[in-house]
C-alpha cells in the first residue's frame, strides 16, 4: 500500500511520506486531505466554483458519518453535485467524512482529483483512495451497456478492503444522486438480525428478469438463495456494516460469482446481480424515500422517468441519462431541473450556479 498524507503548516505546502508494503491482500493508494487556505489548483481541467460553506448546528456532537464514493472524471460533475446536495441539507455538515474511490489509470490522475475537491470544498474533511483496477479486471464480463463494464462500478465490492481498518460503518452512494433531506437519517438506521447491509427493497419486482435462462434452469444455482426469499434491491445507496462485511469474506463471495459468469453467462447487468445473488433476501429493509432510483432512464434509451409515490430523501439517475449529460445538450428531463442547482460546473462561459433551493421549491414546477 502507498499513503499519500497531506500535512499543511506555515513553511510547508505539504508533505509526502510514501510507505510501502508488500503483502496486503489489495493494494490501494490513499490521499488523505484536510482542510487549508493554501491548496490552489494549477490544472484547470474542470471548471467549478466554489461551493458555499456550510458548519455545524449547535446541536451536533463528535460523531461522523462515513460516506463511500466513487470519483473519476467522467463522473466527476455528477460526485461534486451529490456531495454538495449532502452537505446542503445536513445539520453537521463537518462531521461527515467522504471516502472517494478513485481509479488508478484515471484520464485525471487521483492527485489532480483530490486537489479539485479540496479547490471545490475547502473545508471538507476527505480522503482519495487509488482502486487497484487490475483486482477486478479479469472477473468482469461483458453486460448490456458498455459503461456498467467500468471496473470502478465494481469498487464497492472492495470497500472493506480499502477503507481504514477503523473504518466499521459507511453508507455508500453513487455518483447520480442527490440528497434532499439529512444523511444522519439515513446513518442512523439499525442493521437488525446481524444483516450486513440495508437498503430500499423492491419486492413487486420481477425478479427472474435479472438472470438468464442458463441461471434459473441450474437446480444447483438457484439452491443459492436457499429458504430466502428474493428480492430487488439497487445497490447505489447502501448502509454497510464493514466489520460484518470483512468478517464473512463477502468480497470473495461476490468474486465467485462473477467467476461463475465468466463461464456460463448467468446474467446480462454488470455489478448489480453478484450483489443479489450474495445478499437478496437477507438485507435491512430501508424506506424506499432513500433510493428513488431510476431517473435516468432504461439502459438503452434513457428515457425521462417520473418520481415513484411516496415521500423522497434521495433522488437517483439510475440508468443510462445523466441529468449533467441532458442539460448541456438542452434536452433536460423535468426532474433533472432539481439536480441543476446542486451543479457547480461552470462550463467555458464561467457562468456561476446559484444557491441550491429546497426540495419542495423545486417540485411546485411541476
Amino acid at each position: 500500500m502507498v499513503l499519500f498524507r497531506f500535512c499543511h503548516g506555515s513553511s510547508i505546502h505539504f508533505l509526502v511520506i510514501v510507505l510501502l508494503f508488500v503483502s496486503l491482500p489489495l493494494p490501494c493508494l490513499g490521499i488523505r486531505s484536510f482542510p487549508t487556505t493554501d491548496d490552489i489548483i494549477s490544472d484547470d481541467l474542470f471548471r467549478f466554483t466554489e461551493a458555499p460553506e456550510y458548519r455545524n448546528g449547535v446541536h451536533c456532537r463528535s460523531d461522523t458519518v462515513h460516506i463511500a464514493m466513487t470519483l473519476d472524471s467522467e463522473y466527476l460533475r455528477g460526485s461534486i453535485a451529490a456531495v454538495h446536495s449532502v452537505l446542503r441539507h445536513t445539520s453537521c455538515p463537518e462531521n461527515i467524512f467522504f471516502h472517494f474511490i478513485a481509479a488508478e489509470f484515471d484520464p485525471a490522475s487521483p492527485r489532480v482529483l483530490t486537489r479539485l475537491v479540496r479547490n471545490i470544498f475547502p473545508s471538507l474533511n476527505f480522503k482519495v483512495y487509488i482502486f487497484r483496477e487490475d483486482s477486478v479486471i479479469n472477473l468482469i464480463s461483458s453486460s448490456i451497456r458498455v459503461a456498467l463494464e467500468n471496473p470502478l462500478n465494481y469498487a464497492r465490492n472492495y470497500l472493506g478492503d480499502i477503507l481504514d481498518p477503523n473504518v466499521n460503518r459507511v453508507i455508500y452512494l453513487d455518483t447520480d444522486v442527490v440528497l434532499v433531506d439529512d444523511i444522519k437519517k439515513l446513518w442512523n438506521i439499525t442493521l437488525k438480525n446481524n444483516r450486513v447491509i440495508g437498503a430500499p427493497e423492491y419486492c413487486h419486482a420481477n425478479f427472474t428478469n435479472y438472470f438468464t435462462d442458463t441461471f434459473w434452469s441450474d437446480p444447483e444455482m438457484t439452491r443459492a438463495f436457499g429458504s430466502r426469499k428474493p428480492c430487488y434491491f439497487n445497490t447505489g445507496v447502501m448502509v454497510m456494516d464493514l466489520r460484518k462485511w470483512r468478517r464473512g469474506n463477502y468480497r470473495r463471495k461476490i468474486e465467485s460469482w462473477m467467476e461463475v459468469q465468466r463461464k456460463k453467462r448467468i446474467y446480462e447487468l454488470g455489478s448489480l446481480p453478484p450483489f443479489l445473488l450474495v445478499f437478496a433476501g437477507n438485507i435491512e429493509p430501508i424506506d424506499h424515500r432513500w433510493n428513488q432510483h431510476g431517473l435516468g432512464g432504461d439502459n438503452v434509451k434513457g428515457s425521462c422517468r417520473s418520481l415513484h409515490s411516496g415521500p423522497v430523501s434521495l433522488l437517483h439517475w439510475s440508468g443510462k441519462g445523466k441529468p449533467w449529460v441532458r442539460h448541456d445538450e438542452k434536452r433536460p428531463c423535468p426532474l433533472d431541473h432539481i439536480w441543476k442547482p446542486y451543479d457547480l460546473y461552470r462550463g467555458n462561459d464561467g457562468h456561476r450556479q446559484s444557491e441550491p433551493l429546497d426540495f419542495f421549491q423545486l417540485v411546485v414546477v411541476f
